[in-house]
């Protein structure tokens, strides 16, 4: 069985980006860089009504306008239409403005239908409008159910209720979606914007009826994707399809109303807790009723993708539990996978309602968790966590804080997967003059893949990160994972071990060094002659695993006059098996921390009854974090070789928002039970204002 090196000069060390100087200097491309020869401008038409049976598109008009190059249908044919910005019809031109003229010369006819429903609470009721003809707007109720249920609540010495809701986040990656694609005679090349270059590739290849090898996906760098960026989706096979009728390649990149409309989001959640603990504070009966949308794909989205189902009770064990869960469809964009899908929200839930029972039983909730969580390492994790962070000091009881300006403390804990791709593969070329280069078909998509890749061989070969050429994101390479469920990390890193361990057995096998490692590597690369060495490497067992997680603990400062809710500090104690590079490790906590301040504070996606479109379709109107609201984050991580590589990418943004809101609740005595936890909910709590309504609208 392979084992990691037990003394290590580069893993488990702070590393720099090797890709650093590329990005700063702008040297790196990104899709919509590609400036490919004669290449032409991509544009999507999109329906302006909500509800709507699409009778017939006239382009003859589109194309008559002064550098257009083609124009094309989405479907031939009358086709219903489910939401505000569902594609239509797709133009390419030599400019943007033709592009934009020619999109208004499209004739479009259609039969808008009376009613649409946008709003989960209208959607639910029997008389709502229907958002597919032949079924209902809810799913048929997922009901999870063991011990009994009823009797349990009997027997607990204090018992909470409460409801908890999350609003629809839009996933606003910095890159919006889209590619530049070429369709010649040799086939389709697509520089693509995704977390998945083998998905593109197939699901092109599917879409255009070719054959896989005559389709080619590269990524050289993307803007983040945060799970909505998997597959080509609608835009990628339109920018192929334009290629193919203007003869030409074609950049199409949505615009920032686009992402809002159509490219995916995380589902809300409707959650009515109840939940009840004996007097020592073990939890005994749990029961949740939990509705939330998907949009219009309520009936066939999954929890594990963007379904409107989570996991509850989410990390705790107890022993009489009555979960029941319904999916609201809406006329709307359908949900996509969104860092750790359901798992947020779920975490907002289940941990709210343990801090509302800690108050009713007057137990500090930290104790009440370390009484309940059934992962020793998260136990260990509170317990360090709370001394970083000086829980006992700042810990008061809720409401306790004197003064206008109150402060509140929190926490919450996470749990993920985390584990690899047995089937990722990797090629390494040995040259004479030493330099190494290596070849996986998996993208970096911002996390710090390429730096993993050379710190990992780094260590193997005795040679520095930067010694280490790195190619990803090719789908002319051996193949790689898509970068979703953190398991990118578990994935590469031992099949790096691999291809590098078999790069030395081979070299010495050509050029009879017993060890070719660090100072002897060139000499023994120039025994190679003018023939480089090439070998192959794959997936090994036994250096990566799964299952990982972490907590969270939160200060804020709350302005009871205005409203305001400022986060001052985070402390997070996280694992996830062997750490490869401290520096990326750390920061993807980071990044998963400050999404979840998102998600806490500021996230929304407002729509409009009367029209069907999303309201705040832009960085001005929906609000994310800035570098100004960005606490003090204190990032404590625990190294486990023996567990090997686990993922840390989705694990760091779960609990965040579930410790602010406790810290939140905390400061002022009152639960502001919905998210975001804006000024106006935080003063309706506190009676200042009328309460707004709980609901996504």
């Amino acid at each position: 069985m392979p084992s990691w090196p037990s003394e290590t000069k580069y893993i488990s060390h702070d590393v720099l980006r090797i890709d650093a100087p590329e990005k700063v200097s702008g040297r790196a491309r990104y899709a919509s860089d590609i400036q490919a020869n004669g290449w032409l401008y991509g544009m999507i038409l999109r329906s302006k009504w909500p509800a709507a049976t699409i009778t017939k598109i006239n382009l003859e008009p589109a194309l008559k306008i002064p550098g257009i190059k083609a124009a094309i249908t989405v479907q031939d044919g009358e086709r219903t239409i489910r939401f505000y910005g569902e594609e239509l019809a797709a133009v390419a031109g030599a400019t943007k403005q033709a592009c934009l003229d020619a999109l208004r010369a499209i004739q479009v006819e259609a039969r808008p239908k009376p009613s649409f429903v946008v709003n989960e609470d209208i959607a639910k009721a029997q008389d709502a409008p229907r958002v597919w003809e032949d079924s209902p707007n809810t799913t048929t109720p997922q009901v999870h159910e063991h011990g009994d249920v009823d009797k349990a609540f009997g027997e607990c010495a204090a018992v909470s209720e409460g409801f908890y809701t999350t609003p629809v986040q839009l996933h606003n990656a910095m890159e919006t979606h889209g590619s530049t694609v070429s369709w010649t005679d040799d086939g389709v090349t697509a520089w693509a914007s995704t977390q998945g270059i083998a998905s593109v590739r197939d699901g092109l290849a599917g879409a255009l009826r070719l054959d896989h090898s005559r389709v080619r996906a590269i990524t050289e760098y993307m803007g983040g994707g945060f799970g909505a960026k998997f597959g080509a989706g609608v835009e990628g096979v339109l920018a192929a399809r334009l290629s193919q009728a203007a003869k030409a390649p074609v950049r199409l990149m949505l615009t920032r109303f686009d992402e809002a409309l159509a490219v995916g989001n995380r589902p809300s959640s409707f959650q009515r807790i109840k939940i009840g603990a004996k007097a020592d504070g073990t939890l005994h009966a749990f029961q949740m009723d939990n509705y939330g949308t998907p949009g219009i794909g309520a009936g066939a989205a999954t929890a594990g993708g963007g379904g409107a189902e989570i996991p509850a009770p989410y990390i705790y064990r107890v022993p009489n539990v009555r979960v029941k869960q319904v999916g609201v469809a809406v006329n709307a964009g359908s949900a996509r996978a969104f860092r750790a899908p359901g798992r947020p929200p779920a975490s907002f839930g289940i941990e709210s309602a343990l801090d509302d029972l800690a108050t009713k039983m007057g137990m500090d909730p930290l104790e009440l968790r370390l009484k309940n969580d059934p992962s020793e390492i998260r136990r260990r994790e509170y317990k360090l966590g709370a001394e970083k962070f000086g829980w006992k000091q700042k810990y008061k009881k809720p409401g306790g804080s004197p003064g206008i300006v109150k402060t509140g403390v929190g926490c919450g804990g996470s749990e993920w997967g985390g584990g690899g791709s047995r089937y990722t593969q990797a090629e390494a070329q040995i040259n004479p003059d030493g330099s190494v280069e290596l070849r996986l078909g998996v993208q970096d998509i911002g996390t710090g893949t390429r730096t993993v890749i050379a710190v990992v061989a780094a260590e193997m070969l005795g040679l520095k990160p930067e010694q280490i050429t790195v190619k990803v994101g090719d789908t002319q390479y051996p193949p790689g994972p898509g970068s979703g469920g953190s398991t990118t990390c578990a994935s590469v890193s031992p099949t790096v071990y691999d291809v590098c361990n078999n790069a030395l057995a081979e070299l010495q096998k050509r050029t009879g060094v017993a060890d070719a490692r660090g100072d002897n590597w060139f000499a023994a690369c120039k025994k190679l002659g003018v023939t480089p060495l090439v070998v192959q490497g794959k997936w090994q067992d036994g250096l990566s695993s799964s299952g990982t997680g972490g907590v969270q603990f939160a200060e804020v400062e709350v302005d009871t006059e205005t409203g305001l809710v400022t986060v001052k500090k985070i402390t997070a104690v996280h694992d996830c098996g062997l750490i490869v590079d401290k520096l990326t490790a750390e920061s993807q906590i980071n990044g998963g921390i400050i999404m979840g301040m998102g998600y806490a504070l500021y996230e929304e996606r407002v729509m409009d009854n009367l029209s069907g479109v999303v309201l705040n379709p832009n960085f001005e109107t929906y609000k994310l974090p800035n570098i100004a609201d960005v606490p003090d984050i204190d990032v404590i991580l625990l190294n486990m070789p023996e567990r090997g590589v686990i993922g840390i990418g989705e694990p760091a943004t779960i609990p965040a928002a579930a410790a602010i809101g406790n810290a939140v609740a905390n400061a002022l005595g009152v639960r502001v039970g919905s998210l975001p936890i804006t000024p106006a909910k935080v003063l309706a709590a506190l009676g200042k204002v009328p309460k707004p309504v709980a609901s996504a609208t």
